[in-house]
């Protein structure tokens, strides 16, 4: 069963946790659909187990105080209004608490200043994170030892998950969902919530161990040579010669640096593109197949599906009603 507990703060943003909740239990849903484990149980704890209200005037009823959760899979911790130096001094009882569930690898997320929740706990130290752009400044000020990523609107060190808007959080909620249910109810997950402003957390990610790892000059150049070919036809094994080395050990590099096969990472960015050409362009399936390098409509189409659950034309529908609706 996924124990997920949602952190209820004063003068939080509500939709910071109620739309990651929604989207958790969407895909919790579909799984159980599929008759997969999709044993799902939410809660929300408070400082002192009583109600919280939120920014917008919301009460929030919590199921018990925080110093009872002892496990959670998953902790949710909100985006605070304005200025949080207020709500972090009341909160400061918590700050035990939250090193401790870091400490048992529970996966903690969190929204704009939210992260200053996490760093006031000293566990931003040394690791990477972000926030709300209004605050970069004053975040740094405060939080020297924290390596801030203006760059970057999602932040992943080890069990601690930053982003630095709502908008981001709901992109991590989609990879929640992909840790969680999987790829497919991840894919399901994003098309259910606004397929128009989903943007894969790859791209917006900065993960600790993956930058650390990815120092491979060789793999970077690869990649490059991958992007620069994406309408023609491409063989692994013609990258593998042109930088000299065999196509099992460039597989094995890639693997080692990005989590992914070269030749995955070029369907990647293939079907990328080719969700920028249904978004914007007026060209045919057929077109934007072989803009992309497919040769069969029908292939690209059913790539397409299993990256995506939608068809192609699905899509470009469900993207241009919110691009062009009156």
């Amino acid at each position: 069963m996924v124990s997920i507990t949602l952190l209820a703060l004063p003068n939080a943003l509500a939709g910071s946790l109620t739309l990651p909740l929604e989207m958790l239990n969407a895909g919790a849903s579909l799984a159980r659909s599929q008759r997969r484990d999709g044993d799902f149980h939410w809660q929300m704890a408070s400082l002192d187990g009583l109600p919280v209200t939120t920014a917008s005037g919301l009460k929030l009823q919590p199921d018990l105080r925080a110093d009872q959760v002892e496990h959670t899979d998953l902790l949710l911790v909100p985006t605070l209004w304005r200025n949080p130096l207020s709500t972090l001094r009341r909160c400061r009882p918590l700050l035990p608490w939250l090193r401790a569930l870091s400490a048992r690898h529970t996966r903690i997320c969190t929204a704009g200043t939210g992260s200053y929740l996490l760093a006031e706990a000293g566990l931003l130290d040394g690791r990477p994170a972000t926030t709300h752009w209004h605050y970069f400044d004053s975040f740094s000020r405060r939080y020297p030892r924290v390596e801030l990523k203006r760059d970057y609107l999602i932040t992943e060190a080890d069990n601690l998950y930053c982003a630095g808007s709502i908008n981001a959080f709901s992109d991590l909620m989609v990879y929640m969902n992909e840790l969680l249910f999987g790829h497919e109810i991840a894919a399901r997950v994003a098309a259910q919530f606004s397929p128009e402003i989903r943007r894969p957390v790859e791209l917006q990610r900065f993960r600790a161990s993956l930058i650390n790892l990815h120092r491979d000059e060789l793999v970077v150049e690869a990649q490059g040579w991958l992007r620069e070919r994406l309408g023609g036809s491409v063989l692994i094994s013609a990258l593998a010669q042109q930088l000299g080395i065999s196509e099992r050990s460039l597989d094995r590099r890639f693997q080692r640096a990005i989590g992914m096969t070269p030749l995955a990472y070029l369907q990647h960015c293939r079907m990328e593109q080719a969700r920028e050409l249904l978004r914007y362009s007026n060209l045919s399936v057929g077109e934007i197949a072989a803009q992309v390098g497919y040769a069969s409509a029908g292939h690209f189409s059913k790539l397409f599906r299993r990256a995506q659950t939608q068809t192609p034309v699905a899509y470009r529908k469900a993207v241009r009603g919110k691009l062009f609706g009156l």
